[in-house]
């Protein structure tokens, strides 16, 4: 993180600070990472072998989601991989065990998808989740798991910006599934002592995120529409206001959250705490792309329903108990994953 108000550190001095604190308290660790070839789990993978942590990654690599091994090409040496599904109970059983920390990543991830088919979104998003913390019981119950909710469990808003009392009214099968799985780490908390870290995500975006589609990052989608010259469609208006977190931000509140002890058994909203217009998003991509037309069209059937209406993240708690704040603003954020995408685009388009 960079030096806050007060703080005399120069930004590059305050950077080498962050690391060596984390290097000596990730240094050694076991962790095991599942759904940890998406972008998510491949970027809290890459900063934890920067600090010496014995990683594992485990994945499905189930399609259409965002399971990429280019992701982890340059650390592939100095991690653990296994190709396993959640639902493997036995093999569960063997991946938690001696691991230090746990990074729940797994999961199915269009909201729309779930409606659609909602008995995979309930076998993955919630029974797979069970699977987890049964293995935990059993093998490992000592270990912190976190576990990686959605803003849209809170479903249509009502104030903004959104703390973590705000009421949790899921519309869809998927916000549901999560908010569930949601209630299973703390009953497993409560029972057996299972420690466990709860995020509820705004809208991530950056660099190693799949491209093909638009059920996973909206924000990365538009900017391969924009790569290709092509018309980026917004809903309605595009007065509608989201809030967006770049990867590394979103990463740099796991990897605290796994190690501060105030953090235990604790639900936080993670976001940049900034709102910003669905308009004005696409307008940052054009106009970083250099290529792209914003176009509005009319709100679709299937999206009527699950409209949650204008969303920001109260992020005060998780600046509190987690010692963090996000670095990186829209604009920036956008420049960072376009670059990233510009090199790499025949490996995610």
């Amino acid at each position: 993180m960079p030096a806050g108000p007060g703080n005399d550190l120069t930004g590059e001095e305050s950077t080498r600070k962050v690391k060596f604190k984390m290097n000596k308290k990730f240094s050694g660790k076991r962790v095991l990472i599942t759904g940890g070839l998406g972008m998510i789990g491949s970027t809290v993978a890459r900063q934890l072998v920067k600090y010496n942590a014995r990683v594992t990654i485990v994945d499905a690599c189930l399609k259409p989601y965002g399971a990429n091994k280019f992701n982890i090409r340059d650390i592939r040496s100095r991690v653990d991989l296994h190709i396993k599904d959640i639902r493997d109970k036995k093999a569960m059983d063997l991946l938690v065990r001696e691991k230090d920390i746990i990074f729940n990543f797994a999961a199915q991830v269009s909201h729309n998808d779930s409606i659609g088919n909602p008995f995979l979104d309930a076998d993955i998003n919630y029974i797979g989740h069970l699977n987890i913390l049964e293995s935990l019981r059993r093998c490992n119950p000592t270990a912190r798991v976190l576990f990686s909710g959605s803003r849209l469990q809170f479903g249509r808003i009502k104030t903004i910006p959104v703390n973590e009392s705000h009421i949790l009214r899921p519309l869809t099968p998927y916000a549901l599934n999560k908010t569930a799985a949601e209630y299973l780490y703390k009953y497993y908390y409560r029972m057996y002592g299972i420690p466990y870290v709860i995020f509820r995500i705004a809208n991530p975006y950056g660099p190693r995120a799949q491209m093909k589609h638009s059920k996973y990052t909206i924000l990365n989608y538009f900017i391969r529409q924009a790569m290709e010259g092509r018309d980026i469609t917004v809903y309605g208006t595009g007065e509608q206001i989201r809030d967006y977190i770049y990867i590394d931000d979103l990463v740099s509140a796991f990897l605290s959250a796994a190690v501060s002890q105030e953090a235990e058994a604790e639900t936080f909203n993670i976001g940049s705490g900034v709102g910003t217009s669905f308009k004005d998003m696409v307008g940052a991509v054009v106009k970083t792309v250099g290529r792209g037309q914003l176009k509005f069209i009319p709100w679709p059937n299937n999206y009527i329903n699950v409209e949650t209406g204008d969303y920001v993240t109260d992020i005060s708690k998780a600046k509190k108990i987690l010692k963090w704040r996000p670095c990186v603003g829209i604009r920036k954020g956008v420049g960072e994953t376009y670059e990233y995408y510009k090199k790499y685009k025949r490996y995610y388009f």
